[in-house]
């Protein structure tokens, strides 16, 4: 009996371990964690896009971007940069910054440690490969941190962040006036890290359209309070 209890107790504590990162996906935690939220310069506001480079929508992302002339950093998937090489480049080439989203859209509380730096080693590995330059951010899927997750961003040399503000662009119901809302509740705000889409490959077929469309508002909110949008690398100290 005194084994099987002893077992159990390292049982949850190897659990705990690995899995107490994840609290800060949780909105309140997030918050108080400055660094980890994205929080930057007092006159800047990062614009995060991720799950791409996906030829279906990236491409719109990038025209609209170019037309408003605001840099945005893309935490992209290896699995979608391998299909697009050409259009991983294409967005280092119009002047964003390149982040590790991960190989695959994998929530990392159900992998090993072996299996998380593997997704981002390889994923890094590609972006340095296509583009010429190391990532220097990591996001994981649904921002979820685990051990491994900060382990192997650490081994990586590559700074974790999540957001201050999502729009919840993911959704079926989405358009760009509840992305707009739901950012606007989270924080336009200097200082901000903004989580937008630009692929629906992990989300409902088509939602990166509401969040394609709140881009012009997005731009016009910041010009407002006369703050810069920049690429995180800008944006953080």
């Amino acid at each position: 009996m005194r084994r099987r209890l002893l077992a159990a107790g390292v049982a949850a504590a190897v659990v705990a371990l690995h899995a107490g990162p994840a609290v800060t996906a949780l909105p309140l935690v997030r918050r108080r964690l400055r660094t980890l939220s994205g929080a930057g310069r007092p006159g800047t506001v990062a614009l995060t896009l991720d799950d791409g480079p996906d030829p279906a929508s990236t491409p719109a992302f990038l025209g609209s971007l170019a037309r408003l002339r605001v840099p945005a950093t893309f935490f992209v998937l290896g699995a979608m940069a391998a299909k697009a090489p050409g259009l991983l480049r294409r967005i280092q080439e119009d002047g964003h910054e390149i982040g590790v989203h991960g190989w695959t859209h994998r929530d990392h509380l159900r992998m090993t440690p072996g299996q998380v730096y593997d997704e981002l080693a390889r994923t890094a590995e590609l972006i340095a490969g296509t583009c010429g330059v190391r990532p220097a951010w990591f996001r994981p899927p649904y921002g979820i941190l685990s051990a491994g997750s900060l382990l192997a961003a650490a081994r990586l040399g590559l700074r974790p962040v999540l957001w201050s503000a999502w729009g919840r662009d993911w959704e079926a119901g989405a358009t760009p006036g509840t992305v707009l809302a739901h950012l606007r509740s989270g924080g336009i705000r200097g200082g901000a890290t903004l989580l937008l889409h630009d692929s629906d490959c992990a989300a409902a077929p088509g939602a990166w359209r509401s969040a394609l469309g709140a881009l012009t508002a997005v731009a016009g909110e910041c010009e407002r309070q006369g703050l810069r949008l920049a690429r995180m690398s800008q944006h953080v100290p």
